[in-house]
């Protein structure tokens, strides 16, 4: 089908934003990481002493059943749905599309060994957790840190850069733009931590989570301890305790993580948009791009916009199969099947949105003209400054004095110069109060900024 035609934007308009994905989270991918599932626990089974039946496989056997999987491409996934259209069951068309392939080898004699013991959701919550655990290391993450190490690095040169800060939209005490943007770098940091430490679990334990079947088959295995190496070999922490279905805790918890470094970014988006829309930002106008249909000289913050737009789509999401997917009716129903389906949009809008405010980051340019214009035309914030020093020296009137003076009112630097020279005040105080400046009044911000400093290299090299 043409991109065109696409009824959704991630298989149309931002399909090559996302390419990377299908290989994780299409259905393309859940064929191959069943198929893989499938075939790694074939061979799991004639390695195991106690599955006696099962004879050892030779080394060309392993290397051609691993072969099902290692050269899976889309004939082989198109196999395999042909076959689910007779069986109207996705999980045992992957386990006739390996019989098929094993009918004329070596292998032929194990045919009744794939899918052994196994419920579909045996396999199925391993694939999902193999697929969301690929998706995030090898497409989210990449892009996660790629944003937060450029907002660090932007951090780091404007960590000195006065800035006239905002409160509820009005004037501030004054920082530095690098202190405002470092603070979106310390809080997607932890929640980049708490993501790349995230377990990934699965089950292994049949129809209703008891090793019926298997304690019947092979009363004396140890089947827990079959089940915890097999998880455990595919690089994922073994759950003991399940009903049918793993129960998605682990995928709620990581879901939730990343709505938390969604809610960053959305905010970040938006003071960014702020900020541009301030002046203190300058987009870089780009060769033949148009900012309005009608008025020539609009150059619009809109990388930021499509973020916050897709941020929002993807939380949304998230969030719904957070709560969803953990709640099944007693032993399961199948309403988590159809909700792991929305994997790939879910994750997809997020990546979309950190690519467009990488994008919009990339546009802008400080304009230290204006920061310093706006700072030299502000000095009623200097008010916080000269009542705090009144009243370590005890004037019981200090603020309401200060009140009076600048509330709703612009002071200039002679105002203020005047009000300070007539204080009582011990000289050392009066004078740096009197060579005080809106761009000189911002604490430690600038210092601040080293909190971030040492979390840049573990992060982009852990990329």
């Amino acid at each position: 089908m043409n991109p065109i035609r696409a009824i959704t934007p991630l298989d149309g308009r931002y399909a090559a934003q996302v390419a990377g994905l299908a290989d994780h989270l299409s259905e393309w991918a859940l064929i191959k990481r069943r198929l893989q599932v499938e075939v790694e626990w074939l061979l799991e089974m004639a390695g195991c002493a106690e599955i006696a039946d099962m004879r050892a496989l030779t080394a060309a056997e392993q290397t051609l059943l691993r072969a099902l999987v290692a050269q899976f491409d889309d004939a082989a996934a198109l196999r395999v749905k042909q076959i689910e259209r007779v069986t109207n069951h996705d999980v045992k068309a992957i386990e006739y599309y390996i019989r098929e392939n094993l009918v004329g080898t070596s292998l032929e004699d194990v045919c009744e060994w794939v899918h052994f013991c196994c419920t579909s959701e045996d396999i199925n919550n391993l694939s999902h957790a193999l697929m969301l655990k690929g998706a995030l290391r090898d497409e989210w993450l990449p892009q996660a840190r790629a944003l937060v190490d450029s907002v660090a690095a932007l951090a780091t040169e404007t960590g000195g850069a006065p800035l006239l800060a905002r409160t509820h939209g009005q004037l501030a005490s004054p920082t530095t733009l690098g202190k405002e943007l470092a603070v979106f770098v310390y809080r997607w940091r932890r929640q980049l931590r708490q993501l790349e430490a995230a377990e990934y679990l699965g089950k292994f334990n049949g129809a209703v989570g008891s090793y019926n079947a298997h304690a019947v088959a092979y009363p004396d295995a140890d089947w827990q301890g079959i089940s915890r190496r097999f998880v455990e070999r595919l690089g994922l922490t073994h759950n003991p305790l399940t009903t049918q279905i793993e129960p998605h805790d682990y995928i709620a918890e990581i879901f939730h993580a990343l709505v938390r470094f969604n809610t960053v970014t959305l905010d970040f988006d938006r003071d960014m948009w702020a900020y541009i829309s301030l002046g203190v930002f300058r987009q870089k106008p780009v060769e033949g791009e148009v900012g309005s249909s009608t008025m020539p000289h609009k150059v619009n913050p809109i990388n930021f916009e499509n973020s916050e737009a897709n941020i929002g789509v993807s939380s949304t999401l998230l969030e719904h199969l957070a709560t969803k997917l953990p709640v099944s009716r007693l032993q399961r129903d199948l309403t988590d099947s159809s909700a792991l389906r929305n994997l790939g949009p879910a994750i997809g809008h997020g990546i979309v949105g950190l690519r467009s405010a990488m994008r919009g980051l990339r546009q802008v340019a400080v304009d230290e003209d204006l920061l310093a214009a706006e700072l030299d035309d502000a000095w009623e914030v200097l008010a916080e400054a000269v009542q705090t020093v009144m009243r370590k020296q005890g004037p019981g009137d200090a603020y309401e004095r200060l009140k009076a003076f600048t509330r709703g009112r612009r002071i200039t630097r002679a105002d203020l110069r005047d009000f300070v020279s007539d204080l009582e005040l011990p000289k050392d105080d009066k004078e740096r109060l009197l060579t005080l400046t809106p761009a000189g009044y911002t604490g430690i911000a600038s210092e601040l900024v080293a909190n971030i400093g040492c979390d840049i290299t573990a992060s982009t090299s852990s990329t």
